[in-house]
């Protein structure tokens, strides 16, 4: 009837033997036998009237309804389908999807081992290839990924490696194709020559070919981090060194990127903080993820990014031959020996002038932009972090006006005013010089000071700022530095870089270029408008929007053109709110010292506040009235306006005050405002007195508002019984001065007491009132 065949059973219990000695399935003329204890045979006849395809699918069939109940039973049934028609594949995989259901590794492996051998062009094979490749790449901790990953080790070495490379060719996207040849590449470092550069070169052709502008992109991320370190460190490996050159730029560009990425970044969204994500004094990243399109989130993650950046250049360096290069350095180094290098170049022609060129090109790129990146992250902080960071910052580089009220000082005449005896403070506030401080470098002629208590990290700030300053300057030293420097700037689009272009507009204000300045400023207060209601976690009004605008009017101002920056200043007062209360000084701060101005003018970074940037504006507007109120011609509407202002941080500007006293003496006239402090008033008091000279005084309406209680140095016997009760509830019939009730006016007099009646108001907001309700006068008192 047929042909009969033997089926030798590696299970071999008697159970298995009985199973399919009573199955009623079984072909009743089937014949089975005993073979010793752990081996069991049977026969069974191929009828004539049955197709080898109907067999196949009735034994896999069975199989498959007895693996729930007896997994032993259905195991034999399916070796003995295997042993029957060795070539079914159906029969093969269903004996796989067993074992792999099961989780059993081993007899996993060994059965897609067999598949792969025998069965290469089944499109399930590659299916499950796929899905075990996936587990590869994936950061996926389960059960069932680990099993996967545990069936492909199982697997000997020349078939995972050949399995890998089929499985690329299978794949027809442009990223899974990479991220499986990664695999290969990794786990068979042999292969990085011949397929390393091709895989890289693939990742950033992808770029172009799929229109990405942005570098920080899945393509990137994987040449950066995953294939161009597997390419450098291959001893094996011989690249042109403009090869390395074009790829440690290419690194360079990502890096930079990633860390400079805006808050608003495509594909960020909520949650845990990132580790490690940066070493810089700024910190980390605040309570954001950052997820690239493509990846996931713990393949878009990069630590230490600056730092690895530097593992690369030390190993690209020493491969292109590079001059007196000593592997890893620090960025500090990195500077020094690029200076050190620069002096040599003049002198150089040929291939070694080219050599040293890239050399100091590409060093010099990496630590002008990392010191950038440093500088900027803590004077614009919520450019990275968002307004989340606004606690820390923003701060703004301006003209330092400390000694604004002691340029002009000049000793008067004896016996005027001999009525007063005055004792000036000597101390100045404390401040740090960035070439004073051991350690940090020196600059040319210009000193950024900074409130060390108010900025922690002021001593890395100044040297990142350093340090980028002179790499541009390094980069501008040759016209073949400065050449190859704008095709990389070119290349990476850095006038997009608002983080950058802030950089740069400081250290063209330290250089004193307030031309070129200003047209960056005013490119940047376009892009830099005040968000309505932006506020920082201390309550105070933030000036983010706004810092442009105080810049611009800081230069003005540099430049002599007072009016403008006049203009200026009163916008940003407008949008100020003044603190509740006034600030309270410290012993310190009180005596501040009356130094000698350094030669050229010193710089300042100013927290970008309501509490920092409202005295700033008043000492500003006061710079720009000096000069012209303290000439011979005559403005008592300016001086008016000055001894206003002089109220502000009383008694720095006494002797100013009293210069302008001298001019009213002159005059004998005065029509303006008259009191803004009680000392103020004493002396304006006096002046009406027979003894002070009987000078003409008239109170404008407008002017005379400002209030504060006396100086410890004037106060004494010399105020007769000024305030009684205290300045907000007293009588004003019972405030009088002895000054004023010696034969003066009654206006004036009932005008001087009415002043005397609001000496307990908030300076800081009487001024900021003065600045609003005056501000056309203001400008009109200025060509």
């Amino acid at each position: 009837e047929g042909c009969w065949y033997t089926a030798v059973l590696a299970s071999g219990t008697d159970r298995v033997l009985s199973a399919l000695a009573t199955d009623s399935a079984f072909p009743a003329h089937a014949q089975l036998f005993r073979c010793g204890h752990r081996m069991t045979c049977f026969s069974l006849p191929i009828l004539s009237g049955m197709s080898a395809q109907k067999d196949c699918e009735f034994l896999v069939k069975r199989a498959r309804e007895l693996v729930s109940d007896d997994p032993c039973a259905a195991k034999a049934w399916l070796i003995t389908a295997r042993t029957l028609y060795p070539a079914d594949f159906n029969i093969q995989y269903e004996m796989y999807t067993i074992e792999r259901n099961a989780e059993r590794t081993a007899s996993a492996g060994r059965l897609l081992y067999d598949m792969f051998i025998n069965f290469p062009d089944q499109p399930v094979v590659w299916r499950e290839i796929s899905v075990i490749t996936a587990a590869l790449r994936s950061d996926c901790q389960d059960k069932h990924a680990l099993f996967l990953r545990g069936l492909f080790e199982t697997l000997p070495g020349r078939v995972q490696c050949e399995m890998l490379l089929k499985a690329t060719e299978q794949c027809f996207n442009t990223l899974e194709k990479a991220e499986m040849l990664l695999l290969l590449l990794k786990r068979f470092p042999e292969s990085v020559v011949q397929h390393g550069v091709n895989l890289g070169e693939t990742l950033l052709e992808a770029e172009v070919s799929e229109s990405i502008d942005n570098p920080v992109n899945c393509f990137r991320k994987l040449f950066v981090c995953e294939v161009l370190p597997l390419i450098i460190n291959n001893v094996d490996m011989r690249l042109p060194a403009s090869l390395l050159q074009k790829y440690i730029l290419k690194a360079a560009e990502f890096s930079i990127s990633y860390v400079a990425r805006s808050p608003s970044a495509d594909g960020q969204m909520q949650g845990a903080p990132e580790v490690g994500s940066l070493k810089s004094p700024s910190g980390s990243r605040g309570p954001q993820r950052y997820v690239i399109e493509g990846l996931s989130e713990k393949s878009s993650m990069v630590t230490e990014p600056w730092e690895r950046l530097l593992d690369i250049l030390a190993v690209v360096g020493a491969r292109c031959e590079w001059q007196g290069d000593k592997g890893q350095r620090s960025y500090v180094e990195l500077l020094q020996r690029v200076k050190e290098l620069c002096r040599y170049l003049p002198s150089l022609d040929g291939e070694m002038r080219a050599r040293y060129c890239s050399q100091m090109v590409i060093c010099s790129v990496l630590v002008l932009f990392r010191s950038a990146f440093l500088y900027a992250a803590v004077v614009q902080p919520a450019l990275f972090q968002g307004l989340n960071a606004l606690s820390s910052g923003p701060w703004i580089l301006l003209e330092d006006l400390s000694l604004v009220y002691s340029d002009l000082e000049a000793e008067r005449a004896p016996g005027k005013h001999g009525h007063k005896k005055r004792k000036m403070a000597d101390g100045r506030e404390k401040t740090t010089s960035s070439d004073d401080e051991e350690g940090l470098g020196k600059g040319r002629g210009r000193h950024i000071l900074v409130n060390r208590t108010e900025m922690p990290g002021w001593s890395e700030t100044l040297e990142s700022f350093r340090m980028a300053r002179e790499s541009w300057e390094l980069l501008h030293s040759h016209e073949i530095l400065e050449t190859e420097f704008k095709k990389i700037c070119a290349s990476w689009k850095t006038d997009n870089w608002l983080w950058f272009r802030i950089f740069l507009t400081d250290m063209t204000i330290y250089q004193g270029q307030y031309r070129k300045a200003l047209s960056s400023l005013h490119q940047m207060a376009a892009v830099q408008q005040p968000q309505p209601g932006q506020q920082s976690p201390s309550g105070q009004a933030s000036l983010e929007g706004s810092r442009a605008l105080i810049q611009q009017a800081s230069c003005h101002y540099a430049l002599g053109e007072y009016r403008v920056a006049c203009e200026k200043l009163l916008d940003v007062v407008g949008g100020l709110v003044p603190p509740t209360h006034e600030p309270v000084k410290t012993p310190e701060e009180q005596g501040k010292a009356k130094n000698k101005p350094r030669k050229g003018s010193d710089l300042r970074l100013l927290p970008c506040t309501s509490k920092a940037i409202l005295p700033f504006c008043l000492q500003l507007m006061f710079a720009c009235f000096k000069l012209r109120v303290f000439t011979d011609s005559r403005d008592d509407l300016s001086l008016g306006h000055v001894v206003v202002l002089l109220q502000h941080d009383w008694p720095q500007g006494e002797s100013l005050f009293l210069k302008a006293l001298d001019k009213i003496i002159q005059q004998h006239y005065f029509s303006g405002a008259h009191g803004t402090d009680i000392d103020m008033l004493e002396e304006f008091a006096y002046l009406r007195t027979p003894e002070g000279g009987r000078i003409q005084l008239e109170l404008l309406p407008n002017q005379g508002i400002l209030i504060k209680n006396p100086s410890p140095a004037l106060a004494g016997a010399e105020l007769n019984t000024l305030l009684l009760q205290g300045a907000q509830t007293i009588d004003r019939h019972h405030t009088v001065t002895r000054g004023i009730t010696k034969g003066v006016k009654e206006d004036f007099r009932l005008a001087m007491e009415r002043q005397v009646s609001r000496c307990g108001e908030n300076l800081l907001g009487v001024l900021h009132r003065f600045c609003l309700n005056e501000k056309i006068m203001i400008i009109q008192s200025l060509p």
